[in-house]
């Protein structure tokens, strides 16, 4: 695989936290200066391809894969269309892992679930449904996310402690907890059950 499409790879999986340029040479092996220069070939690749509706964004050192700005009108139709009305069940996993661990990253999320969760967590935060609360004060800095004030709203709730108790095997921070994602589940779904919403 070539250093571009290393790249390229890396930035589509780590979602809107994006990586930095250590980061990526750290994955990758790559100095710094090959990878610079790698970024800044694959952000022309996406400026003189019209049919990719990708670009490259930068916020200091960290990048990330964005949707260029003329694709807005269909995105946003999307998310307003009967199509993304309701949670999937890997939104509505995501939804109750951040809900009952908030704050929390999304790569502390992809260890509960034991799969990647970029892509669901993005659209989560279109959905006005999570947002970010700061960064963990660890190498890279990673996003910390939370549920929003609309996620009370949207499922009926005054308060987070409306939320039904977890299972003694999901406690937050236990060691004997399996953080699995169904645990988490489950209990976000006695509070739609008993609200009689329908995300």
């Amino acid at each position: 695989m070539t250093p571009l499409a290393q790249i390229e790879s890396l930035l589509f999986v780590s979602g809107d936290e994006g990586m930095t340029v250590a980061d990526l040479a750290t994955v990758t092996g790559l100095m710094k200066p090959a990878v610079l220069a790698t970024l800044e070939r694959l952000a022309q690749k996406y400026a003189a391809d019209a049919d990719c509706a990708l670009e490259l964004m930068v916020n200091d050192t960290t990048y990330r894969l964005v949707t260029k700005e003329a694709a807005s009108e269909v995105v946003q139709r999307y998310f307003e269309s009967p199509l993304s009305t309701t949670l999937s069940p890997a939104s509505l996993e995501v939804l109750a892992i951040i809900a009952y661990r908030q704050p929390i990253t999304r790569i502390e999320v992809d260890e509960i679930r034991g799969v990647q969760s970029a892509s669901t967590v993005q659209k989560l935060v279109l959905r006005r449904l999570i947002e970010a609360a700061g960064r963990l004060d660890e190498p890279g800095r990673p996003k910390l996310y939370r549920t929003s004030a609309y996620f009370l709203d949207y499922f009926g709730l005054q308060q987070l402690s409306d939320l039904p108790p977890l299972p003694d095997a999901a406690v937050p921070n236990s060691e004997d907890a399996a953080d699995d994602g169904d645990l988490f589940l489950q209990a976000f779904n006695q509070q739609l059950n008993q609200s009689g919403d329908e995300p």
